[in-house]
């Protein structure tokens, strides 16, 4: 199986290798695994979904 790097995921997701590791630690990318300090995502990997909230303009604040 081939595997990217969490920066390389990064770069095709167009998010930041932070948030890439963060799914990685909280186990939302399943077959990532830490090797030394470096994260291994499967290459196949499907970006999740972004847990934050992002406020809507024109909403009331509560």
């Amino acid at each position: 199986m081939d595997y990217l790097t969490s920066s390389e995921c990064a770069k095709k997701w167009n998010v930041s290798q932070r948030r890439v590791a963060i799914y990685c630690k909280e186990g939302r990318l399943e077959g990532a695994f830490l090797m030394g300090r470096m994260w291994l995502i499967p290459k196949d990997a499907k970006k999740p979904e972004d847990p934050r909230k992002v406020r809507k303009m024109g909403q009331d604040k509560k």
